[in-house]
C-alpha cells in the first residue's frame, strides 16, 4: 500500500527503460510515474480520475472502508476497483485499503496495453507491468546494506504482473512489522500490495523471516516473494535475483 502523503520519490531518478517514454500523472493522492511508448498523459489522468470517482464515492457511503485493518465483506455492487481491493484483502487477511496502490496501478496499466506494447506503472513503489523484453526492479529497503544493490529479474513471460513492496522501516504506510522491504510479485497488482502488506506484518525481525515466507507460500496466486531484514535476504517461488 502506498503512503496517502506525500513525501520525496527520489528512486524515481533511477527508473528507465531504452525505447519507452517517462512521465507523470498527479491526481490528489495518487502520483504516477508511467513508462510507455509515448507520453498518454491526458488518457492516464482520465483513467485516474475516473477510478479514483469510484473508489472516492464508495468511500463515502462506507466510511469505515477507509481505516479497515480486517479483510472487507464481498460486495458484489461496489465498483470495479473496489472489488479488486476486497478480494485482495480477503485472500491476505488485510483491510481492502492495503491494495489501493496497486489497484490503481493496474487499472491504469491496463487501460494503455492497447496503446502501448510495453506498459510500466509506479504508484508509490507499486508497480505494473507489461513487458516484452527481461526488466530488472531494483529493491529499495531503506538503510539495508542491501539496498539498491539487487534486482529482480522480471520474465515477461510471467506478466501482465505486479511487483509490490512494502516496509516497516521506510515511509508512512502501515506496517505492524520491521521489514526494510517486503516485496511480493503476483499476476493481480492489487494482491501484490495487499499481500505485501501482509507479509511485512509478520516479520518483526530478522527471525521470522523464513516463518513469513513459509507463510506466503500459502497465499493463493502469488508468484514470488522477497523479504530483507537488514542484511538478511529470503526469497521463495518465480524469483529470480540479480546484483545491481
Amino acid at each position: 500500500m502506498a503512503s496517502l502523503s506525500p513525501e520525496p520519490r527520489t528512486y524515481r531518478t533511477r527508473m528507465a527503460r531504452k525505447g519507452l517514454v517517462s512521465f507523470r500523472v498527479a491526481v490528489k493522492e495518487t502520483d504516477l510515474l508511467i513508462m510507455a511508448v509515448r507520453d498518454f498523459s491526458r488518457q492516464v489522468r482520465d483513467a485516474v480520475v475516473r477510478e479514483r470517482q469510484q473508489l472516492e464515492g464508495y468511500i463515502e457511503a462506507h466510511p469505515d472502508f477507509l481505516k479497515a485493518l480486517a479483510p472487507w465483506p464481498d460486495d458484489p455492487f461496489a465498483p470495479p476497483v473496489v472489488r479488486e481491493m476486497i478480494t485482495a484483502g480477503r485472500k491476505t487477511g488485510v483491510g481492502p485499503m492495503a491494495a489501493v496502490a496497486g489497484a490503481l496501478a493496474e487499472r491504469v496499466g491496463r487501460a494503455l496495453m492497447s496503446r502501448s506494447s510495453e506498459v510500466i506503472v509506479e504508484n508509490g513503489g507499486d508497480i505494473f507491468l507489461k513487458v516484452t523484453r527481461p526488466a530488472v526492479v531494483a529493491l529499495f529497503a531503506g538503510d539495508s546494506p542491501l539496498s539498491h544493490k539487487v534486482g529482480l529479474k522480471i520474465d515477461p513471460m510471467l506478466g501482465p504482473l505486479g511487483v509490490c513492496t512494502s516496509s516497516g522501516t521506510v515511509g508512512h504506510s502501515l506496517s505492524f512489522g520491521r521489514a526494510d522491504a517486503a516485496c511480493v510479485l503476483a499476476a493481480s497488482t492489487a494482491l501484490a500490495d495487499a499481500c505485501a502488506t501482509a507479509l511485512g506484518n509478520r516479520v518483526p525481525d530478522a527471525g521470522a523471516v523464513n516463518e513469513a515466507l513459509e507463510w506466503v507460500a500459502e497465499v493463493p496466486d502469488i508468484l514470488g516473494a522477497v523479504v530483507i531484514v537488514g542484511d538478511k535476504l529470503g526469497a521463495w517461488g518465480q524469483v529470480e535475483l540479480t546484483p545491481l
